[in-house]
């Protein structure tokens, strides 16, 4: 390793601000770090660009090649830029450092022609909740009908040389965002109108197609860096290092290694370090460092070249023993000449930070690392849906049998986000009935599960009411006694509500009911039906009264509802009965409550 290496010379106190790229997918997120890495490569020597784990330094000698006469090098004391790779969820809102974020700042990509999608308005909230400072990057303008491309060129001077037209329908775009962002609690403007990026948020228009507008993102992340992060950058670049734990993955020839991001001090290829893991800390010996072999020398058989030491802010992958438990998004502490119980304390306090209650009812949830543990968690809070088992990894048998172990059918449900699931979990969870939830949006997630329970709410809902006695009144008709007892047989017309079979039956006197018998049977035009609605005449079968003695022609009769059910009608049920029900329901009640006020109450 040369120690020219802008992001680790020994002596330098100030280290390279780390830099996040977010948006909704489809928005341009991933070509809009690929455009900045390609026009790095170009602008620098290949030598110029270090390449990382995870990472893509840029150096401020290469920013101010791109950017032209946008940025004075002598303005700067910042050594450049560091940009996590991985888009999106992944190095956001699952990656922390002390607190907060693990990027300083991050460009929120905005697709000129969508606005705000579902994605952006997640990537807002991790960015309100982390309280990271972020410009937009309204990307796509060159997809403005009639657009004449400058390929590489600050986008005011772009802007200037389109016709009025196409500059007239780029701004109207633009300040819908402004709009949108508004909305969502930010004060924006055009970049070049802002005065105070902490007070407003500064709107970047670019392409990730011909780089229009790339000189003025990284100017801007540049300038905000310098002005409002100076302090922060301050590190003691040969104090023990502290990093984040990327992603975990298996190494030909290493095993399980650590892509991390380092970002305070320095890692050491002898060094101890203590790893949060899924049962607790994971303390190791590191074997090797790793980085990708520059791009000239790619040709050889080893993608990798083991360095002798790595200082913040940079990515490495790690290679020790033992990391097979170890968990993205988790801390990352060199021991070096520190006490050891209080490193392991440090790490297992900042795995405390990540807040997931759990409840003793509630569904079972899985994510890729803990910061997306934590943000699916509080999401799930906000919505009021309780949380059980809440853990980073695949969804296995065991998550299957806990899962299976709820109380509530709507909680027998696995939510997995960005983690692949099991084979035999997911033959377990079909034979269980167990429910499971797989995505890698958020709102997609929580949203299917709320279909789910939706559902199952229906479903219960209406087995409730089959069971349920529904209020009916209804009339003897005149000349219509076919029978007169034993059972009488007598045609009826439904006044309100609905009239099923095997109900009882009563008839209001003086105030009082009194039951007259059990209706059994209900015929149309001779052929038996189950039910007869509101303004249908019926021939009905009543077991118990004989006609001219309990019951007469012309007398009102009613279904006989039980209190209980009474009750559950009126206070559980009122929206899923016809408003004939309910009438007939309201007149039952008050018939009731005159003669005792908390009858069904």
């Amino acid at each position: 390793m040369s120690d020219t290496d802008p992001t680790t010379a020994d002596d330098d106190t100030l280290r390279t601000p780390i830099v996040a790229v977010l948006g909704h997918v489809d928005h341009g997120k991933t070509s809009l770090l690929d455009k900045i890495r390609g026009s790095a490569v170009t602008a620098g020597e290949s030598g110029a660009i270090t390449q990382h784990i995870g990472a893509t330094a840029v150096p401020l000698d290469v920013i101010s090649e791109i950017a032209g006469d946008l940025v004075d090098p002598t303005d700067f004391d910042l050594p450049g830029l560091l940009f996590i790779d991985t888009p999106g969820h992944h190095s956001f809102s699952t990656l922390r450092s002390r607190g907060g974020a693990l990027a300083d700042i991050a460009i929120l990509v905005v697709d000129v022609n969508d606005g705000f999608q579902p994605q952006t308005l997640e990537a807002i909230d991790i960015l309100k909740r982390t309280q990271t400072p972020f410009i937009v990057a309204a990307n796509k303008i060159d997809t403005v009908p009639g657009w004449n491309p400058n390929e590489g060129q600050p986008v005011q001077q772009t802007m200037d040389a389109q016709s009025d037209r196409v500059q007239s329908d780029l701004n109207e775009k633009l300040y819908e965002i402004i709009g949108e962002l508004s909305d969502n609690g930010f004060s924006a403007d055009m970049y070049w109108r802002v005065q105070n990026f902490q007070a407003n948020i500064g709107v970047v228009p670019v392409s990730a197609e011909t780089s229009e507008g790339i000189p003025d993102l990284l100017t801007v992340m540049m300038g905000l860096s310098q002005r409002y992060m100076k302090e922060e950058m301050e590190i003691d670049t040969t104090g023990p290092g502290v990093g984040t734990v990327l992603e975990v993955k298996d190494t030909q020839g290493f095993g399980t290694t650590l892509d991390a991001i380092i970002y305070d001090g320095t890692i050491r290829n002898d060094d101890t370090i203590v790893v949060g893991g899924l049962q607790g800390s994971i303390v190791t010996d590191v074997r090797a460092l790793l980085r990708p072999r520059p791009l000239e020398e790619i040709r050889t058989e080893q993608e990798f070249e083991q360095v002798e030491q790595v200082a913040a802010a940079d990515g490495v992958k790690i290679a020790a023993p033992d990391l097979g438990d170890a968990m993205a998004g988790a801390p990352i502490r060199v021991i070096r000449d520190r006490d050891r119980s209080e490193v392991i304390a440090e790490v297992e306090e900042e795995l405390a930070e990540i807040e997931v209650t759990t409840q003793e009812e509630g569904v079972v949830i899985k994510a890729d690392t803990l910061g997306s543990l934590e943000a699916l968690s509080s999401t799930l809070e906000e919505e009021e849906i309780p949380v059980m088992r809440a853990e980073v990894g695949a969804v296995a048998p065991r998550d299957v049998r806990v899962a299976e172990t709820a109380g509530e059918p709507t909680n027998q449900a696995i939510l997995a986000f960005s983690v692949e699931v099991l084979d035999d979990a997911r033959d377990l969870a079909e034979q269980e009935e167990v429910e499971l939830f797989e995505d890698d949006v958020i709102y997609q997630l929580v949203e299917s599960y709320d279909d789910h329970v939706t559902a199952i709410e229906e479903a219960q809902q209406e087995q409730i009411l089959d069971n349920i006695t529904r209020p009916a009144k209804f009339r003897v008709l005149q000349d219509h006694t076919f029978r007169q007892s034993d059972p009488a047989v007598v045609g009826v017309e439904i006044l309100s509500g609905e009239l099923r079979r095997n109900v009882n039956v009563i008839k209001w006197e003086d105030g009082e009911p009194h039951r007259v018998g059990t209706l059994k049977t209900i015929q149309d035009e001779g052929e038996d039906v189950d039910s007869a609605r509101a303004g249908e005449r019926m021939a009905v079968s009543i077991q118990g009264p004989t006609v001219g003695r309990q019951i007469e022609e012309g007398d009102d009769l009613w279904v006989e509802i039980p209190e209980k059910h009474a009750k559950i009608l009126e206070q559980e049920l009122k929206e899923d009965i016809s408003v004939d029900e309910r009438e007939a329901l309201s007149m039952y009640l008050e018939k009731h409550r005159n003669r005792d006020p908390f009858w069904g109450k």
